[in-house]
């Protein structure tokens, strides 16, 4: 089963080098062992693939001896680390060399939204590669940053200096907030609810695409998603979406590290969890300063 985030890109960690990926399978009529729901089936049960029926009865997770070159709890932190890390210094660099003044305004936003489809691009090509190529993530998360870093320099200069620190405090309370749950079990990510929060962003996306064509050819705030009662309802439904997301990015850590996923799957994690941070930051950004423009 894969895991995802709000692009719909990421894969999950695959068989690989004799390493039981996330998306690995039992053989065919054996027993899934086991205390999940579907814990007695066989191959023949639609569920037995399911990695989550795997688990083990205090903890959740799937076990599997321990491997040498398997991707552990630290590749994964180190590895989010520099990816966070190159968006940071990018948006820095960016909020410093880009200026939002009205000399410069055109030119910065055309570099922001240059970047951002960069960014795009390469995230579309490192989800059709079979392997993480950490060229391609680094590079990606450098543009991220140059795209947030015009962005958030323009809130903080016509909505309010105090939003986007607001909007980052939110973002790491999120980021607590969620990984506290995940980890006390208070969130369970089944089966189910990979598909509902699949649903939901498919839903949320395609609302959102339809308010900017609304936007572009009727002018305007399109349906209105971005501002007033609605641009709040939304913004926070989009909140919960990455929340959710995050959950998936944890369950999909837990089960890579657990199934013994080469070293190099780390990369793929970093990616997921930098996207999934990107896509809550945006959302609280726009949140907050819909917030701040009704004071």
């Amino acid at each position: 089963m894969r895991s995802s985030n709000p692009v719909f890109s990421r894969r999950g960690f695959s068989r690989d080098n004799g390493y039981a990926g996330f998306n690995a399978a039992p053989q065919a009529g054996a027993p899934v062992t086991g205390a999940g729901p579907y814990a007695q089936g066989t191959a023949a049960n639609p569920y037995a693939t399911n990695p989550y029926a795997q688990q083990d009865t205090r903890y959740g997770a799937p076990q599997a001896p321990a491997r040498t070159g398997a991707m552990t709890i630290d590749d994964v932190v180190t590895r989010t680390a520099i990816t966070l890390g190159t968006v940071v210094l990018g948006a820095a660099l960016a909020w410093a060399l880009l200026p939002v003044d009205e000399a410069n305004l055109g030119k910065s936003y055309g570099i922001a939204i240059g970047a951002a489809l960069v960014a795009f691009v390469l995230s579309l090509i490192q989800s059709f590669k079979r392997k993480p190529v950490p060229a391609l993530i680094v590079s990606y998360a450098a543009f991220e940053g140059v795209f947030l870093g015009v962005i958030s320099s323009a809130v903080s200069t016509y909505i309010g200096p105090g939003v986007v620190m607001q909007a980052v405090l939110g973002t790491m309370c999120v980021f607590a907030g969620v990984l506290l749950a995940y980890k006390m079990r208070w969130i369970r990510v089944t089966r189910r609810f990979y598909g509902f929060v699949m649903a939901a962003a498919m839903g949320f996306m395609l609302l959102m695409v339809v308010n900017l064509l609304f936007a572009a050819f009727g002018g305007g705030d399109g349906l209105g998603f971005r501002s007033g009662g609605l641009g709040i309802l939304f913004g926070v439904i989009g909140i919960i979406l990455g929340a959710c997301f995050l959950a998936l990015d944890f369950k999909q850590v837990e089960d890579g590290i657990a199934y013994g996923a080469p070293r190099e799957e780390s990369w793929l994690a970093a990616f997921g969890l930098t996207m999934t941070l990107v896509w809550i930051y945006l959302e609280m950004l726009r949140l907050f300063s819909i917030l701040s423009g009704d004071d």
